[in-house]
């Protein structure tokens, strides 16, 4: 595993919310409307945020207020849509 930087860490961050669902950036790209035909639920969203704003905070060496900001843009250029309703989405065991 390469280290995680500022050059990075998007990448990495995407592919991270991406394994929740049991996808790939291979696939994204692959799929054009993947923005919108892929969600999460409520629980995955949590535990993403919950491991980005930390890795944020230090990779960038900022406070816990500026990490949430830059985690905010970041769901929303690239963050899958919430849907509990729908569960389609695989968990996978380990992550």
């Amino acid at each position: 595993m390469t280290t995680i930087n500022r050059t990075n860490v998007a990448d990495h961050l995407i592919e991270y919310q991406l394994d929740m669902i049991g996808r790939t950036m291979a696939e994204a790209y692959k799929t054009p409307e993947w923005y919108s035909d892929w969600s999460m639920t409520t629980a995955q969203y949590e535990k993403w945020k919950t491991y980005a704003i930390p890795l944020l905070k230090k990779v960038f060496k900022c406070n816990k207020g500026k990490a949430e900001q830059m985690f905010e843009w970041l769901n929303f250029q690239f963050g899958l849509r919430i849907d509990d309703d729908n569960q389609q989405i695989i968990e996978p065991e380990k992550l």
